[in-house]
């Protein structure tokens, strides 16, 4: 006899029909609400194009700074010229595709439970077929993170001296979570030893070896990194905002 494919009844039809009895639709909300805020918040902030620097410290959602003025549009902002970059290797990421298509297009909401277009998905393959750059968004996303770290050494000279002040520690908080997500994705862990059949003959075997096992690590715990990177991201600029309005003062510790 032939095998056949048995398929779960779902409890009525169309979008949410599902037999599962947890809450699944907490992820799905509360992955809207924090990727909305987020959007909200960095377009709020390269429209105000304002307290984005304090002392040594500059905002990441405007590093490296690029001044605006030059290209003759009112509205355009530094912000707004850079943070494409970072913004593409998010959207393309492996992860956040998963978290995306779940909160905003229901397609599906959750494992086992009924989606908005059935069967109909082929976003990939037409509208968002971009997707397939995600590698060379990774790539945008290192370079970036060469500029973050130039910050961070920045951060470390007030005034000609060295000196540490708590802005130089969330800096460096930003830096090693942005670290995280990035050299722990997908891409790069393919990068690094995804064309490899044997790392004992392949040219710096013995150490591409050690940093795929590395990266391993680190892709062990994307999510995590994808998430609290995110956070990081808006808390720096959010510090650097309230320090440079007057609305608390940096600590210094040296």
């Amino acid at each position: 006899m032939a095998n056949r494919v048995v398929r779960l009844p779902l409890v009525g039809t169309g979008l949410g029909a599902t037999l599962r009895k947890d809450n699944w639709w907490i992820g799905p909300a509360v992955t809207f609400a924090v990727l909305s805020s987020f959007i909200a918040y960095a377009t709020f902030r390269a429209f105000e194009n304002n307290f984005f620097s304090y002392g040594p410290y500059l905002s990441p959602f405007y590093s490296p700074y690029i001044e605006s003025k030059g290209f003759g549009i009112s509205f355009l902002s530094p912000a707004m010229l850079i943070l494409p970059g970072p913004a593409s290797f998010r959207f393309t990421c492996y992860y956040y595709r998963k978290a995306y298509y779940r909160a905003f297009a229901m397609d599906p909401p959750a494992c086992a439970v009924g989606e908005r277009n059935p069967e109909k998905y082929n976003g990939e393959r037409k509208l968002l077929l971009f997707q397939n750059l995600h590698r060379f968004a990774m790539y945008v996303a290192v370079l970036f993170l060469v500029f973050l770290w130039h910050d961070f050494y920045k951060s470390l000279s007030f005034d000609g001296h060295f000196g540490l002040g708590l802005g130089s520690l969330v800096l460096l908080t930003n830096c090693v979570l942005l670290s995280g997500y990035t050299f722990g994705c997908h891409s790069f862990r393919h990068l690094i030893g995804g064309s490899v059949d044997s790392f004992s003959t392949a040219p710096f075997g013995k150490l591409r070896h050690s940093l795929w096992n590395l990266v391993t690590k680190l892709n062990g715990n994307h999510m995590a990194f994808a998430w609290s990177s995110l956070f990081g991201v808006a808390l720096t600029d959010l510090y650097i905002r309230m320090v440079a309005s007057g609305a608390i003062h940096d600590i210094r510790f040296l």
